[in-house]
C-alpha cells in the first residue's frame, strides 16, 4: 500500500509538470489503434451479429491491455523491485490528464484574450466534436469550459479512483474502457450497436466516480471562493438532465461552482443540436472562465487524490494493528 501512495504521489505531479510529451507513444493512443484493427477484423465476420463483435471488441482491448500491464510489471520485476515501481508509476502517469488538460484550455483562452477568435476556434476544435467555425467567443469559451468539466472524471477522478483501488492496472483498465468510448461510444448508424458494449461498460466504470466528484468540486470551489451553494443545487436540479447517465454531475457541479450555465444549441456535422441547460447560473463564459475552471479542476483533482490517498493510508493503518 506505501508504495502505491508513492507511486501515485509521484505520477500526478509528474503528469502537473511534464505534462502529455507527443513525442512519446502514449498507451491510450497505442489502446486506440489497438480498437481500431479490433474493429476491422471483428466487422469482417459478417455472421457476428454487430451488437455481439462488439462485446468481443472490449474484451479483446480490455483484455490485451490488461494482459500487457500485467506482464510488463512482472518483466520489471525480475529485473529489479525499482524498475516495477518505475513502471507502475510509469502507468500511472500515463493514465492520468490533469497537466493535458490544462494545456488545452488554456491554449484556447490565450487566442481569445489577445481577440483571434480564429485561433481559437481551431483550438477548441482539438477537444470537441461539435462544428466550431461560426462559434461566437462566448461559445468557444463555453465549449472549452464544458470539456474541461467532463473530463476532469474521464482524465483525472475516475483513472485516480480506480488506481487508489486496484494500483497502476486499475486505472490502465478504466483508460482502456475509456478509451473504447471514445472510439465506439456513439449513437450513429456505425456505432448504435457495435458500440453497444463499449458504452454501457464505460457507463458502468464512471457511475462511482462521476458522483464522488461533486463533494470534490464544492470543496474545491470553497477553497477558490466560488460559488460553494451552488456545487450540490446545480447538480440536484439539472444533472439528471444530461443526456449522458454520468457526465451530467461532474459538469452540473462545475456550472454551479463557476456560475455559469452548460448545454443550449450546437451545431455536429451540419446538424443542429439543442441540448438541455446544465447549472443554475446565468453568466456567458469568456476566457476568464476558462482559467478559473482549470484552476478548479487542479484542485479537485489535488483534493481527490489527497482525500484517496489519506483512505488508503488509513486502512493500511487498521490492517496492520495488532488488534485487527
Amino acid at each position: 500500500m506505501g508504495m502505491l501512495v508513492l507511486q501515485l504521489a509521484t505520477a500526478f505531479l509528474l503528469d502537473l509538470v511534464v505534462g502529455d510529451p507527443r513525442f512519446f507513444p502514449h498507451p491510450v493512443r497505442l489502446i486506440g489503434a489497438l480498437a481500431a484493427k479490433t474493429e476491422h477484423v471483428l466487422c469482417g465476420f459478417s455472421f457476428l451479429p454487430l451488437r455481439v463483435a462488439g462485446v468481443f471488441a472490449v474484451l479483446v482491448v480490455a483484455g490485451c491491455t490488461l494482459t500487457s500491464g500485467m506482464l510488463i510489471l512482472y518483466l520489471c520485476g525480475l529485473v529489479h523491485p525499482l524498475l516495477e515501481w518505475s513502471a507502475g508509476t510509469l502507468i500511472l502517469y500515463f493514465c492520468i490528464a490533469a497537466g493535458d488538460l490544462a494545456v488545452h484550455a488554456k491554449a484556447v483562452a490565450v487566442p481569445l484574450e489577445r481577440g483571434d477568435l480564429v485561433e481559437a476556434r481551431r483550438m477548441v476544435g482539438r477537444i470537441v466534436g461539435r462544428d466550431t467555425g461560426a462559434m461566437t467567443s462566448g461559445d468557444v469559451s463555453q465549449a472549452a469550459v464544458e470539456s474541461v468539466a467532463e473530463n476532469t472524471v474521464d482524465g483525472v477522478t475516475a483513472p485516480l479512483f480506480y488506481a487508489l483501488l486496484f494500483g497502476p492496472l486499475g486505472a490502465l483498465l478504466y483508460k482502456a474502457v475509456n478509451t473504447l468510448d471514445s472510439t465506439f461510444g456513439y449513437r450513429n448508424e456505425r456505432y448504435a450497436e457495435f458500440g453497444w458494449a463499449s458504452a454501457r461498460i464505460d457507463d458502468l466504470f464512471n457511475v462511482l466516480p462521476s458522483r464522488l466528484t461533486v463533494p470534490f468540486v464544492a470543496l474545491a470551489s470553497a477553497i477558490l471562493r466560488l460559488r460553494t451553494g451552488e456545487v450540490f443545487r446545480s447538480v440536484r436540479l439539472t444533472a439528471h438532465l444530461h443526456a449522458s447517465p454520468n457526465a451530467g454531475y461532474p459538469e452540473a457541479a462545475f456550472a454551479g461552482a463557476l456560475g455559469v450555465r452548460f448545454g443550449g444549441p450546437r451545431t455536429y456535422g451540419g446538424v443542429e443540436h439543442n441540448l438541455p441547460y446544465l447549472g443554475t447560473g446565468s453568466s456567458a463564459c469568456s476566457a476568464g472562465t476558462i482559467g478559473t475552471a482549470v484552476r478548479l479542476m487542479v484542485s479537485v483533482s489535488a483534493l481527490f487524490l489527497l482525500c484517496g490517498l489519506g483512505v488508503r493510508l488509513f486502512f493500511q493503518f487498521l490492517l496492520s494493528s495488532p488488534l485487527i
